[in-house]
Parts: C-alpha cells; structure tokens; sequence
C-alpha cells in the first residue's frame, strides 16, 4: 500500500512502471544524478534544473515518485528529492548498477 505521498511499498514496485519512468531520459537523468550521490542524499526538483515547464517537472517527479524510484516528501513550501537506493537493490538487483554504467558509458562516448 502507498504512503500518505503515493510512495508504493517495496512490494508493490513494479519493473513495468519502473522502467517505463527510465526510458525518459529526463527522469533517466535524474535517477543517474542521484546515483552519483552518497546514498540518503536530499535534493530540491529545482537542483536537477529540467529543460521543462514547472508542470512538466511535476509530472516527472510523480512518475518517478509513483514507480517507487524516488522518495518525495512534501515539506509545504518545497518537495525533496531522495533515491530509494536500498529498496530498489532489493527489488529489482544490480539494476540501479546497470544505469549507472550505462551513465559512465554513454558519457564516455557522448
């Protein structure tokens, strides 16, 4: 069952609606920022500075926050942003390790 913000449960995430937010590359881009990150690391939507109007932006930080990618708690005057790291590896093992090599790579050829 989802949380008060729509975050599923470990076991209610679901690789179709996961990878469906992954094939954006906008969120793609933001779940590999994350990576890059220590792990528990907070950030603003405003951080990752999408090429989106805001109501894009809304919409794919509700993908991600919905596929259960990401945490995005509500704090009123702003939302953060946190990779489920631990809870992903669980689910879905050594995926968030194939994008992050797919990052190093495509940024390596690109």
């Amino acid at each position: 069952m989802a949380d008060e913000f729509g975050h599923p449960a470990p076991g209610e995430m679901d690789l179709g609606k996961v990878l469906a937010a992954l094939a954006d590359p906008l969120r793609r881009g933001v779940v590999t920022a994350l990576l890059q990150e220590p792990d528990g690391t907070e950030r603003t939507c405003a951080s990752f500075q999408l090429p989106v109007s805001k109501s894009s932006c809304t919409y794919h930080f509700r993908v991600l926050r919905e596929s259960g990618l990401i945490l995005h708690p509500d704090y009123g005057n702003r939302r953060g942003v946190t990779l489920r790291r631990a809870e992903m590896e669980q689910r879905f093992p050594g995926l968030l390790g194939v994008l992050a090599h797919d990052a190093v790579t495509a940024g390596a050829t690109g």
